[in-house]
């Protein structure tokens, strides 16, 4: 019996939870469907699954197997891609990780942008702040803001700087009053970001060089967003990406602050494993989230 056609029912099963399900989702029998576990499960002289009349569940051998299961059909999927024509047509599922931050501005602007474009692609989001390992955790590509500097092991696209600005509403300012120097900023209230090296201190470089401050954060969220409205609301200062509030400064709803000093600048990076180069979903999502950002 074919191996890959029980890993692939294997994998199904997991994912639909029942033989039943698995065999709607796949157009086979239930029967066909629970040979081919079966058969699976012999093969390899262990029981991979918890079976009860209505549902199934992994169990701590099938947990192991479905993770590298999965992974070697997506590999198949990718070298039966690379050489067929309809390798070009972007199609299927795409399973991305963003930062938070990233959930609540622009991100779901790209995502709508390209699915307009290519409407046989469903995509999967999954917004953590955690280092994301693709290969290990099934993802087709990782977003992350990384450091300049900082290498990887993967497929490492740079799609842009990302340049932070100090920044508060007017209405702030007037009640609490307009910093001068990096030092005033600890008599004011901060807006950070959790998990972020800066939650508790601002380091940036001005006219006597580098500056590190410590803040009285009034607010730490997860979001981006959540700070940003925070900051146009007047709840405090904030340390945000040019590209996150631009249309805030121009409107007059935020202010930068301190303009002659600088913060340490980030890239923003689409990186995936080496095994996706030849995925065409990976390929026109990447260039799509780097034209957008030229615009």
């Amino acid at each position: 019996m074919d191996r890959f056609s029980e890993l692939r029912a294997f994998v199904d099963v997991v994912e639909a939870g029942s033989f039943s399900g698995a065999a709607r989702e796949t157009g086979q029998s239930r029967s066909s469907v629970n040979r081919l576990v079966i058969a699976l499960e012999e093969r390899l002289g262990v029981q991979l699954l918890h079976r009860t009349t209505r549902s199934v569940s992994t169990n701590s051998n099938g947990r192991a197997l479905y993770e590298r299961a999965k992974q070697i059909l997506n590999d198949l999927e990718e070298v039966e891609l690379s050489v067929t024509a309809s390798q070009r047509v972007p199609v299927g599922k795409l399973r991305i990780s963003a930062p938070h931050s990233f959930g609540d501005l622009d991100f779901s602007e790209i995502v709508t942008g390209f699915l307009k474009q290519h409407p046989q692609v469903e995509i999967e989001i999954s917004f953590e702040n955690r280092l994301i390992d693709p290969v290990t955790e099934g993802y087709d590509l990782v977003i992350r803001v990384a450091e300049p500097d900082e290498e990887t092991v993967l497929v490492d696209h740079r799609i842009m700087t990302l340049d932070y600005l100090l920044c508060a509403s007017p209405s702030y300012l007037r009640e609490y009053g307009t910093p001068q120097t990096a030092e005033c900023l600890k008599d004011h209230h901060g807006l950070s970001l959790l998990q972020s090296e800066q939650s508790g201190f601002w380091v940036l470089s001005g006219p006597d060089g580098p500056a590190k401050v410590k803040v009285r954060p009034v607010l730490r969220a997860n979001t981006m967003d959540a700070l940003l409205k925070a900051a146009s609301e007047g709840l405090g200062i904030a340390v945000l990406p040019e590209y996150a509030i631009r249309s805030e400064l121009e409107a007059g709803r935020l202010r930068q602050l301190l303009s002659d000093y600088q913060f340490p600048s980030r890239m923003l990076q689409v990186i995936y494993p080496p095994a996706r180069h030849l995925s065409a979903n990976v390929q026109a999502f990447t260039d799509f989230v780097s034209d957008w950002c030229k615009r």
